[in-house]
């Protein structure tokens, strides 16, 4: 009798440890539209056919991107694949730039505590991005689909959009623009292409979610969470993360920690000094170029 206790024991305690153990990792591709953006490059005759090729190219690095997200049973990190590109002058202006577009940095959530903390780097400077979770208020549908050879649930919220998150950049119609453009001076060179008064953030996003119960981690990519299932597929505003790859209880096991260099500040105050020197690069390029400058995608 005494040795089934101890073999139930042993069993039990061995469950608990595989458990406590437990780690797995999700590839995600992450794809933001550029429609609008090459819509507006089309009727901009200073644009030739070499700079139009250089612009997409930078586009695509931009808002095409791999993260890779490893979790256990109440946090994760999530973090853009490494990638080895050459040194280029503007190397420093593309990192920011990846940045505003949900790249660089390490991205930690801890779903027990309902916080996560992201660094960030912005003109040179390191900030610690901590704050609590957003509340995603879900709405759980009865709609499937298939997503690598997982049964996943469509799950759909609104969510208010991040103001230094420039992938929810959302052009002006032309006949909007003209006033805008009509007391801008047109720069040296003809290189203007994008800049903020073109358009604007809105303030709300739609979500739509496809988790999956088969593996039963409230987690996702960024800060999407609070699902019944590893979320696989979110399609926020302009924005489409897919997982593309899962791989359960990894023998490689990754540190799942938060990061910890950097200022200190919460999302807002994050926000509020990036729209800041948004406008002062605004007003640099404004006074340099006679245009009205920000967010620039230039031919050279």
């Amino acid at each position: 009798m005494k040795n089934i206790l101890a073999i139930i024991v042993f069993v039990f305690s061995s469950m608990i440890s595989i458990a406590q153990d437990f780690q797995g990792m999700a590839v995600y591709e992450s794809k933001t539209s550029s429609a609008e953006f090459k819509s507006r490059m089309e009727g901009n005759k200073d644009i030739t056919p070499e700079m139009r090729k250089m612009i997409e190219e930078r586009m695509k690095k931009m808002f095409e991107k791999t993260f890779i997200l490893n979790f256990d049973k109440t946090a994760s990190i999530y973090k853009e694949e490494e990638k080895l590109d050459a040194p280029t002058a503007q190397a420093g202006g593309m990192r920011m730039m990846g940045s505003f577009m949900g790249g660089g940095g390490t991205h930690y959530k801890n779903l027990k505590a309902q916080t996560y903390t992201v660094d960030k780097e912005m003109m040179g400077k390191e900030f610690l991005v901590q704050d609590a979770l957003p509340k995603i208020e879900w709405k759980l549908t009865q709609e499937t689909k298939e997503i690598g050879g997982y049964m996943c649930f469509k799950a759909t919220a609104k969510q208010e959009a991040s103001q230094s998150d420039f992938r929810n950049f959302k052009m002006r119609k032309k006949e909007e623009n003209a006033e805008n453009k009509s007391a801008e001076q047109k720069p040296a060179g003809g290189n203007r292409v994008i800049s903020m008064t073109d358009g604007e953030i809105p303030k709300e996003i739609e979500i739509t979610a496809w988790y999956t119960p088969d593996i039963p981690i409230s987690n996702g990519p960024e800060n999407y969470q609070g699902l019944p299932g590893l979320i696989l597929e979110v399609s926020a505003g302009k924005t489409t993360v897919l997982c593309s790859k899962i791989v359960l209880n990894v023998k490689d096991k990754k540190e799942i920690k938060a990061p910890t260099t950097g200022k200190i500040v919460t999302q807002k105050e994050y926000d509020e000094t990036m729209k800041k020197k948004m406008e002062e690069m605004r007003e640099m390029y404004q006074s340099r170029s006679g245009n009205g400058g920000g967010f620039h995608m230039r031919g050279n």
